[in-house]
């Protein structure tokens, strides 16, 4: 192990190295997307066709058949299920793994596009949806009030959506949980029938006038105007006053036949929040955004929204990702505590120095790991959160056995620069193996194919690359400190913690060990007995 060997005795490169990786590890740490998930975008989509008043016949012969032949003759799909319902049309077309998403993407609206002047022309809406993780809410929560009205409860909740979307790492904000107002006209039929006038007259004379028509244009001089009908209801009085019949001289208008208000539509769900009811305001972060630094200026336009808010409104968090992620990062930080306490006291027989030299190498690998998985492109999440927690229990090893194997050859005579090498060419070759099994062990994994590898590979590249980072520090950084912090034993029987093990050992475990050398049926009958039943 010639590296080791290199470490120690070019010290002040290595101590440069240790210094550098450091400085990475936590310029990671701070830079390093957090999210609840990891990024996750599947080449698949979802095309859904409004077209209101078809029933499910209807809609398979006139729109699903049409958009299966055409998205059909697509390369590399990999499934393309489709439901045909009452006035909706839902098909999902999911491309082979590997695929370019935005590609695929840009090929389904062209197809779709390409079809629009085949399908029914009364369609109400063409929504293609990609499939994303960030269209995960990040916030949800909801306004709650038991005697303001739906309009006033919408007109908060835009307010608040408005703010949200004005944060620069929200990708959209949405509100839920209200009826839309609409125009309701209720029709006077006997009026109706007294004028000789259809319905479809009505409906016809509404449509025409809720429509803008380009007009062309007018030059005028070196001026040029652009010409359009002026259509777009911009108020209720402006329905009330359309003309819908105009003969021998008398103007009909819609008032005249029937009742023309404000209205809500149907309801077609209720939202409540604890039993109260409520409207909701959710909102999506934007793909390698920092958590902790949307969800604060999100908590400052939420904070500056809420001090304005009517009295007979509140405001109820429902979930905060900022939240969420603070807890694991928390729980990270607690399990990262009580790893450095366990170090300290099962070294103690080695000293305290020796605990020092393992505690070291406990962040440089953890910082080492976590600008790998930076430079990889992997955000700090749930999972990549959950993977390093199981390489805290793991990375250890590699230091402490170096560390003891030092420590032994400090007390066999050796100078701290001699034990250091030797000690660390000694078991290089185990270390490295040792290594080699655990990695091989998360490798699976790591090669998980399709979505669900996509999704859980965070996990095993945060324990693979810090293993990996503490084999790297166990064979350099820790030899190299060694060689500068352990002391250089007098008693080659160590110090009183190290005695009074080893007394303990000779006591117990070593009588033990001898019995079932001595009578290897019997023990391996009390094995037997004592292990198969489990």
């Amino acid at each position: 192990m010639k590296i080791a060997e290199f470490s120690v005795r070019n010290s002040q490169f290595t101590f440069i190295i240790f210094c550098f990786v450091m400085a990475l590890g936590i310029g990671a740490l701070l830079n390093m997307p957090r999210a609840e998930d990891p990024k996750f975008a599947p080449p698949g989509y979802n095309i859904v066709i409004v077209y209101p008043g078809a029933g499910p016949a209807e809609i398979e012969n006139k729109i699903t058949d049409k958009v299966e032949a055409r998205l059909g003759a697509l390369e590399n799909i990999d499934r393309m299920p489709s439901l045909s319902l009452n006035g909706v049309m839902i098909l999902t077309i999911e491309f082979e793994h590997g695929e370019d998403t935005e590609k695929k993407y840009e090929e389904v609206v062209r197809e779709i596009n390409a079809l629009r002047p085949e399908l029914p022309q009364d369609i109400y809406r063409i929504t293609i949806q990609k499939f994303s993780s960030s269209d995960v809410a990040i916030l949800q929560g909801g306004i709650v009030s038991e005697n303001a009205s739906y309009a006033d409860l919408r007109r908060e909740a835009e307010r608040l959506e408005e703010k949200l979307e004005k944060i620069a790492g929200i990708k959209a904000a949405d509100t839920w949980g209200f009826p839309k107002r609409e125009v309701r006209i209720s029709l006077n039929l006997p009026k109706m029938a007294a004028e000789n006038l259809p319905v479809s007259r009505v409906l016809g004379a509404l449509q025409s006038e809720n429509v803008s028509i380009p007009g062309g244009s007018v030059n005028v001089g070196d001026r040029q105007f652009f010409v359009e009908t002026s259509g777009d209801y911009e108020n209720i009085e402006e329905i009330r006053n359309t003309v819908v019949n105009g003969a021998n001289g008398k103007v009909l208008y819609l008032k005249d036949i029937a009742e023309v208000d404000w209205a809500y539509e149907e309801p077609r769900h209720l939202a409540r929040i604890n039993g109260a009811r409520a409207v909701w305001v959710t909102a999506r972060m934007k793909d390698e955004q920092n958590i902790f630094n949307v969800g604060e200026e999100v908590n400052k336009a939420v904070a500056e929204w809420r001090s304005a808010l009517p009295s007979n409104m509140d405001y109820v968090k429902v979930f905060d990702q900022n939240d969420s992620v603070s807890k694991r990062l928390t729980r990270f930080a607690k399990d990262f505590g009580i790893a450095i306490l366990l170090v300290m006291l099962t070294l103690l027989p080695l000293g305290w120095r020796a605990a020092l030299v393992v505690m070291i190498s406990i962040p440089l690998s953890i910082s080492i790991g976590l600008f790998a998985l930076d430079q990889m492109g992997y955000s700090l999440n749930q999972l990549s959160i959950v993977g390093l927690i199981i390489a805290l229990g793991i990375l250890v090893d590699d230091s402490i056995v170096v560390v003891e194997n030092i420590e032994r050859w400090l007390r066999e005579g050796h100078s701290r620069v001699e034990a250091a090498i030797l000690a660390t060419k000694q078991i290089g070759l185990a270390v490295l193996g040792c290594t080699a099994t655990l990695v091989l062990a998360f490798l699976p994994l790591v090669f998980l194919p399709e979505a669900s590898g996509d999704f859980i590979r965070s996990l095993p590249l945060a324990v693979v690359l810090t293993v990996l980072a503490s084999l790297f520090v166990s064979l350099t950084i820790v030899p190299f400190l060694s060689s500068r912090l352990l002391a250089e034993h007098h008693d080659p029987r160590g110090n009183i913690f190290l005695r009074g093990l080893k007394w303990l050992i000779s006591g117990t475990y070593a009588k033990v060990l001898h019995l079932a050398l001595a009578w290897p049926r019997l023990t391996m009958i009390v094995a037997g007995v004592l292990f198969l039943p489990s």
